[in-house]
């Protein structure tokens, strides 16, 4: 979105859009136009770039120049004939590189609400829901996949990118060989949605396009072309199969459609079907029910990718209008062309990682260096004249007088050099110290002003001595701006990454992998680790003390894991402790007798009950009497018919029958 604010009888204008922070850059905003530099920035004003996607652009092309240090490069290519002295020293990438690992923390986990009684299911507890078994099943596969996908570098890739461009990509895409889900990274450059006028921002384009011009290779006689992948959500239409036309290229036609052997003479075959698609009766749409949805779908994702020569596009067209009646479209590895192929999915596979929160009707995100732009550019500058300043402190310049000095304006000076003076002669050095101890203070002064701003405390950075914390309490306190920030950062993230796994799972049942066979679709998420220092003694004491009193293990696992400790898995580990605990063991038995409950307790299965112990019998006392209801007891070894003498002592009294 853009604001234009007229001044003096529109004799200026001041556009205000989503890089206009960039306009303070003759190289990008030096065009008669307002435009960026089209010497500097050739591929944001190609042809088939949209108007409102040359700013985007070029933007990018210069963000990446800071990371890579190239600024004053692309400077001097805009004509600035003194931008290749200046010095770049690595700020914009060493504050890129430190955003991002904060973004990141320590390690990234994905998880399943409801898979914490996955330790339960294990014991064979039959009170497991099955929701709970199907999420544990679930959050298990997902991170099975992440493994073989190599998920983190992924991450890295894609965070890289959004840092510090503002705005990251991933595709994702059914791999038949690997029998998986594959996610791939794209720069936001080849990145073109479809957002309409009446569209906002923030809604999911149902058009994406990747696109990029490839350069001409005379070796093997190929000129400039333009390639484009398109992904875009359209109603179900009949089935099409891999076919050429009257111009020999590869494309995709209509199946002929049969007709049934009880149809009447000149009736019109029904469209012909994919299966598993259905004709509705009631309004002749194609419906199809996807595994994942209750009610059935009109819609589905086509995918094209083609191939233009430059050449062969004639008129006025963008990205978006480009000819397909003379593009060359390709053709996968199964015979497959792709010429709106039905992918039979009602999601278009994309996914926009925008670097903070989206202004309202905003699709893009910002870099991380958007703020600190120009503080980064003095900070170029000051590094560039204490440069300057360091070599005329290491060889001075000198002045000298007399008549050694006559007839030359300047002497060579070296090491152990003896300069003879005459009379009245002398020589002073110009010192340059004081000057260049005063940069080297600008350069902090400059350095603490972009910490300030891009909310990153010197602790963060790793320039703070810690020494001179003086208290935990006031480290903690340093680190609100840093907390801030992650948080606002990690926001805009948490839905992105929710929608990814949602895809894998979706795709993993589209693709009709065995393990996946009757599985629904969870809610996973995909969780940071901690970023700021934290004192693991500390976090233990609270676990040793607090764990169940104030609360579960679960927790106390977790708090563990997010100090640092090395537990992978919070429900084996609850399995391990639980199967040590032989003294919370002994206390059960006590209270409760169950052996059973002890068994599940200490994750023992099939736990044999002790035998009934023997009666105890004490041998009678001479002159004691039975009780009453004393009964006869058996002496081990009588034989049969011989009573104990304690019964026959109650027959005599009467007390038997």
């Amino acid at each position: 979105m853009e604001t234009t604010v007229g001044l003096i009888g529109r004799t200026r204008e001041v556009v205000i859009h989503a890089w206009s922070w960039l306009n303070y850059k003759p190289v990008y905003n030096g065009d008669a136009a307002g435009m960026p530099n089209r010497r500097a920035f050739p591929e944001a004003h190609a042809m088939w770039v949209p108007a409102e996607d040359e700013r985007r652009l070029a933007a990018y092309k210069l963000l990446a120049a800071y990371d890579q240090n190239q600024a004053a490069e692309l400077a001097a290519v805009g004509g600035d004939i003194h931008a290749r002295d200046r010095r770049e020293f690595g700020d914009p990438s060493m504050l890129i590189d430190t955003v991002m690992a904060h973004v990141l923390g320590r390690e990234q986990t994905i998880t399943v609400p409801g898979a914490e009684h996955e330790g339960a299911e294990r014991k064979g507890d039959d009170d497991v829901p099955a929701e709970a078994a199907m999420a544990a099943r679930v959050q298990e596969m997902l991170r099975d996949w992440a493994e073989d996908e190599q998920l983190p570098m992924r991450l890295q890739q894609a965070e890289r990118k959004a840092v510090a461009l503002g705005d990251g990509v991933y595709r994702l895409a059914w791999d038949r060989g690997k029998n998986r889900p594959t996610v791939r990274v794209h720069d936001p450059g080849f990145y073109f949605p479809v957002i309409g006028e009446d569209a906002d921002g923030g809604d999911y384009p149902t058009r994406v396009h990747f696109a990029w011009e490839l350069p001409e290779d005379p070796k093997r006689g190929l000129k400039a072309r333009i390639r484009r992948i398109t992904y875009e959500l359209d109603w179900i239409r009949p089935a099409t199969g891999s076919g050429v036309d009257q111009a020999g290229r590869a494309v995709r036609a209509p199946l002929p459609g049969t007709l049934p052997d009880d149809a009447a003479e000149g009736e019109e075959p029904p469209p012909p079907l994919t299966p598993g698609d259905f004709l509705n009766p009631d309004n002749g749409a194609i419906a199809r029910q996807y595994a994942w949805n209750d009610e059935p779908s009109y819609v589905t994702c086509y995918l094209t990718d083609a191939t233009w020569n430059i050449g062969d596009i004639k008129g006025p067209c963008d990205v978006d209008s480009l000819p397909l009646s003379v593009a060359t479209f390709a053709t996968r590895s199964d015979g497959e062309v792709l010429d709106h192929l039905d992918l039979l999915i009602d999601f278009v596979p994309v996914v926009h990682l925008p670097n903070t929160v989206p202004p309202a009707e905003e699709h893009w995100g910002q870099s991380s260096l958007a703020k600190v732009l120009q503080v980064l550019d003095e900070l170029a500058g000051t590094d560039t004249d204490s440069s300057r300043a360091s070599a005329t402190t290491g060889s001075p310049m000198v002045g000298i007088w007399g008549k050694a000095a006559v007839g030359s304006n300047a002497q060579e000076i070296a090491p152990g050099t003896v300069w003879t003076l005459g009379e009245g002669g002398g020589m002073v050095a110009v010192d340059t110290s004081k000057a260049l101890a005063e940069l080297r203070n600008h350069t902090h002064d400059l350095q603490d002003r972009t910490a300030n701003v891009a909310r990153l405390p010197a602790v963060a950075l790793g320039t703070m001595d810690p020494s001179k914390v003086p208290s935990g309490y006031a480290l903690q306190l340093s680190l609100g701006p840093l907390d801030a920030l992650v948080s606002s950062m990690r926001l805009a993230r948490d839905h992105k990454y929710a929608l990814l796994l949602k895809m894998v799972q979706r795709l993993f049942i589209a693709g009709q992998h065995p393990d996946w066979a009757g599985v629904q679709p969870q809610p996973a998420q995909l969780t940071f680790g901690a970023y700021t220092p934290t004192d693991k003694a500390a976090v233990l004491e609270q676990v040793t003390v607090g764990v169940d009193k104030v609360f579960s293990r679960e927790t106390a696992i977790r708090m563990l894991q997010d100090a640092g400790f090395p537990i992978e898995d919070a429900a084996q580990e609850i399995e391990r402790i639980e199967s040590r605990q032989f003294e919370q063991a002994k206390a059960l038995a006590d209270a409760t007798g169950s052996t059973k409950a002890v068994g599940e307790f200490l994750g023992i299965k099939d736990l044999e009950p002790d035998p009934a112990p023997p009666t105890v019998v004490l041998p009678a006392t001479p002159g004691d009497q039975a009780a009453p209801d004393a009964q006869a007891v058996t002496e081990p070894n009588a034989p049969t018919g011989v009573t104990s003498g304690n019964e026959e002592q109650g027959k005599s009294r009467g007390n038997t029958p």
